[in-house]
Formats: structure tokens, C-alpha cells, sequence
């Protein structure tokens, strides 16, 4: 796969929104892995979290490129073409905080919670 340059759907200025998924955050809810919307810095869970929460993000907003929000992660997606992309340096901070565990939040992962992975 060649990754695509689509830094006209990414606005590097924008900070993350948080540092959790902000629907399960709202919800109660829990993550496996967190994206990060390129464009407006919305924190969504992965695809293969319960939710999928960044997916639906970007089908509703229209903003196509997320980028890992894990430690060690740099890499973006772009949901249109299911493919990598690249992309410039974000706003900080780059991840979700050090001391949060994945699947997180800390006290809302069920024991059974690789079972409900997608």
C-alpha cells in the first residue's frame, strides 16, 4: 500500500479534544485503541473497539483522516480510501496519556472485554 498525502483534510493547529473517547467518556462507555481526527481533533475509538466511534465521526463530520492517538503510534488513516496516509505534525499532546491503560478508561473494561472486540 502507498500512502496518499492528504494534508488538505488535516488542520495541524488543532489540539486533541481530550484524552479519551469523547462519546464513551459521555456514555460510559469503553475503548480498545483511541484515533484522533485530523481536521477538528476529535478523539474516537477504533474500529476494533465496541463502538467504533472515530468511523462514525468521520462519516457524519466528512473529515476522512484520523491518526492513532496511542504511545508510540504516529501513523494516519484515511477512512475514504481504507488506506494510510501521511500527514504533517499535529498539536500536542501526540497521545493519549502515559498512565491510561488500553483498553481503557481504568475501572470501565469489562473482564470479558476481548470477547467484544470487533
Amino acid at each position: 500500500m502507498v500512502a496518499v498525502d492528504t494534508t488538505a483534510a488535516i488542520d495541524p493547529s488543532v489540539p486533541p479534544s481530550g484524552p479519551g473517547c469523547v462519546e464513551c467518556e459521555a456514555t460510559g462507555g469503553w475503548w480498545f485503541h483511541l484515533r484522533r481526527c485530523a481536521a477538528c481533533g476529535h478523539v474516537g475509538c477504533c474500529d476494533s473497539s465496541p463502538s467504533q466511534h472515530a468511523r462514525r465521526h468521520a462519516g457524519e463530520s466528512g473529515h476522512p483522516v484520523v491518526r492513532s492517538y496511542e504511545p508510540g503510534e504516529s501513523w494516519f488513516w484515511d477512512f475514504t480510501r481504507e488506506d494510510f496516509a501521511t500527514g504533517p505534525e499535529l498539536a500536542p499532546p501526540e497521545h493519549r496519556p502515559w498512565d491510561q491503560p488500553a483498553p481503557g478508561p481504568r475501572g470501565r473494561v469489562p473482564a470479558d472485554w476481548l470477547s467484544r472486540l470487533h
